[in-house]
């Protein structure tokens, strides 16, 4: 039986060890020697990582101002509460999103409605959006917010979104939890240029990763401001910022309702070293996005317009034949993934059926791509996928 065991797990090892995997992380010993560095440190949190990554961040993006904390479902929740995001208000965002960038408009008590995507890109359309508006400003049912989704790293028309906030009168928060890296008309996304703010994700597998975390920009002083405060309890250490005269050098103030949504130096040290290496991760997605759509059907590959420039962090096909094809890859040692159920659809939500975002969820699959994805693996995906 001892022996039955011991080859079982030695094979589901070996198993996890050759699998080829939808999205990965990618940590060298740089990043590595950054963690130890900040362990062998006075400082485990509220130390000089976490301001340095701003900085780092602030400059990479081309951005005035820029907050890391503890993932990006917190940094979705500040930017909305930054914007003044209240009971009572609306928010319209993608259903082509992971459920968090509603929810976190639920937290600040406001209400969540969702504009149809474009069936090209995946993200928002701008033609049902200024649908949708025309008809809530005859109802006075107007969004307070709207929320863009860049999905799989491709920028929204954010030009036209923005536009169409000042005849409206809607803040705009990027979710770019999929984008960092990549670029909207030549410029980074992130730079606010066509929004109030932005926010990105450091997860394992999006473009840079400190474990968990996320990150908020902003061209904004108050909105930083607003930002900073409510990521560490409503508390401040500024004596400008005080309402009362200090009483000595601990003194502190909390000003509003706030939460803890730090990021730890232990995370911004990998951070800052993870951001040194982004344009080499995006490098090396656009290789494999390239040699995807140079071998795949061009009728089930994405469309990249000429404006935008992707960070490539889902390469999503559109199969009729999904489940087939899932179970081929599975079969093969190849993981994929479906990115995402409609949020619109999930039970919590409940709202009608959007046709285009429907019909995308029944047929999208992302299929690998990753740093360490190396060309042997990416034909046996086209393999796979091609001898269906």
């Amino acid at each position: 039986l001892f022996s039955f065991i011991y080859k079982r797990l030695s094979l589901n090892r070996q198993t996890i060890t050759t699998m080829i995997n939808y999205g990965k992380q990618n940590i060298n010993q740089d990043d590595i020697d950054s963690v130890i560095e900040v362990l062998k440190s006075d400082f485990l949190t509220q130390g000089p990582k976490v301001p340095e990554f701003e900085e780092d961040l602030k400059r990479y993006c081309q951005v005035k101002y820029s907050k890391v904390v503890s993932n990006a479902t917190s940094a979705l929740h500040l930017a909305y509460l930054a914007v003044g995001l209240q009971k009572g208000d609306i928010v319209w965002t993608s259903p082509n999103t992971f459920v968090s960038t509603a929810n976190a408009a639920l937290y600040c008590g406001a209400t969540v409605d969702f504009v149809d995507i474009d069936p090209n890109t995946y993200n928002i359309s701008i033609d049902c959006l200024k649908e949708k508006l025309v008809q809530a400003k005859k109802d006075n049912k107007l969004p307070k917010l709207v929320v863009p989704v860049h999905f799989a790293g491709q920028s929204c028309n954010m030009e036209e979104i923005w536009e169409l906030s000042k005849e409206y009168e809607f803040k705009v928060v990027e979710d770019a939890s999929h984008a960092l890296g990549g670029k909207y008309k030549g410029e980074k996304i992130g730079n606010c240029k066509y929004s109030d703010m932005a926010v990105f994700s450091f997860h394992p597998v999006k473009m840079i990763t400190t474990g968990e975390g996320g990150a908020v920009t902003t061209n904004s002083k108050s909105l930083d401001e607003k930002v900073s405060l409510l990521r560490t309890h409503g508390i401040t250490k500024d004596p400008s910022q005080f309402d009362s005269k200090p009483h000595g050098d601990w003194y502190y103030e909390q000003q509003s309702l706030g939460y803890n949504y730090r990021l730890t130096e232990i995370q911004a040290a990998l951070g800052i070293s993870q951001l040194k290496r982004l344009d080499s991760f995006v490098s090396k997605r656009k290789e494999i996005a390239e040699f995807y759509l140079q071998n795949l059907d061009k009728k089930i590959t994405p469309i990249q317009l000429s404006d935008t420039n992707s960070s490539w962090h889902l390469f999503v096909v559109q199969v009729n034949n999904r489940q087939k094809i899932y179970q081929q890859l599975k079969d093969s040692g190849i993981q994929s993934q479906v990115h995402y159920i409609p949020v619109n659809s999930q039970p919590f939500y409940n709202h009608k059926n959007l046709p285009n975002c429907e019909t995308f969820y029944e047929r999208c699959l992302s299929l690998p791509i990753y740093f360490d994805l190396t060309k042997e693996q990416c034909k046996q995906v086209v393999s796979c996928i091609n001898h269906d």
